[in-house]
């Protein structure tokens, strides 16, 4: 990469970061109602692999912890935003809120609030990828507490069995909740649970944007040459509770929490910018200033100042007969 392009990713990963900190904020004041997953600590792997994928051709998934890979798939952050309020702005016409973000402009297939959901749906869309017969590739986002579903398992038997090309990212931050993995998983490398459907694998560290990458685009060409299905296992770490009702995260030990918190992706790329002569302090302090009054004046203001659904609409969206104009071409041309 060259030196813009390095700054620019620093640049993404803490917009993103202040982007969700910024949520929080708004969730505390009670703008923000509901649920609330933020992915503060983890920001290498969404903007990392979807770095290696191509922005709005290829399709993307996730769970609830959504916002980031939203934005980084290519849905305006202002929109984004409006959705957390809830209002009629928002990627989801204020009708999802934080764990249904969904923008098919993007190719961002939505983010499900059922533990395991987006697996099936992500074979789906790599199925029809398939019959369209484009180089399409579906991206599916998981988190390590989701795989002991059994839509796990179906999905990986049917996508290695139909070669379909899909990308499975497991982001194991090592909690399903409040539970650790070594008391809920019998084999704690997720990697390793794919070796049974005879899926491609790899391990790597999810700190570092640059190891993401790599792996990313090892993986990402796999699956696009036809080679069938990868899974990818990135090592990373929320470093806030689950939820906002999980504020104290007392499940964990300050240790460990120091522990990764010396390994935040946006230090750990900084220093080696700065090492780099890339970037130096006073750049990333003037960075910080852009990325803060783009938040405040085109995000947050966009957000408040956009207006609620109308009561009497409360079932519009509901059945395919009430399209969003935004949507139903691209839903179309998924399927077509």
């Amino acid at each position: 990469m060259n030196a813009a392009d390095q700054k620019r990713l620093l640049r993404e990963m803490t917009f993103f970061r202040r982007f969700e900190e910024r949520a929080f904020e708004a969730y505390m004041e009670h703008k923000i109602g509901g649920f609330l997953h933020l992915y503060i600590g983890q920001e290498a792997v969404a903007t990392g692999v979807l770095e290696m994928a191509r922005r709005g051709h290829d399709y993307v998934i996730t769970g609830y912890r959504d916002h980031v890979h939203a934005m980084k798939a290519g849905a305006p952050p202002r929109e984004v935003m409006a959705e957390l309020y809830g209002k009629e702005t928002g990627s989801s016409r204020g009708r999802g809120g934080s764990m249904h973000i969904f923008d098919p402009n993007a190719k961002f297939m939505g983010g499900y609030a059922l533990v395991g959901e987006p697996f099936p749906l992500a074979a789906g869309l790599a199925l029809a990828c398939k019959y369209k017969k484009t180089d399409q590739i579906a991206i599916c986002f998981l988190g390590d507490g989701a795989n002991n579903q059994g839509t796990f398992h179906e999905t990986m038997n049917m996508a290695s069995l139909w070669k379909l090309p899909v990308l499975f990212v497991c982001e194991n931050n090592l909690y399903a909740i409040g539970t650790r993995i070594d008391r809920s998983t019998a084999v704690t490398d997720q990697y390793k649970r794919v070796c049974g459907y005879n899926i491609p694998s790899s391990q790597h560290d999810g700190q570092d944007i640059e190891i993401v990458m790599d792996s990313a685009k090892k993986a990402v060409d796999h699956v696009r040459s036809g080679k069938g299905p990868y899974f990818i296992e990135y090592l990373t770490y929320r470093l806030r509770g689950h939820s906002m009702s999980d504020k104290t995260a007392a499940y964990r030990s300050k240790e460990e929490e120091q522990q990764w918190q010396r390994r935040d992706p946006l230090k750990v790329y900084a220093d080696k910018l700065k090492k780099a002569k890339v970037l130096t302090d006073d750049d990333i302090k003037e960075m910080e200033r852009e990325i803060h009054e783009e938040i405040e004046n085109e995000v947050i203001k966009f957000a408040e100042n956009s207006p609620a659904p109308r009561v009497e609409e409360l079932n519009k969206y509901v059945l395919d007969d009430n399209p969003d104009p935004r949507w139903i071409g691209p839903l179309q041309n998924t399927y077509q």
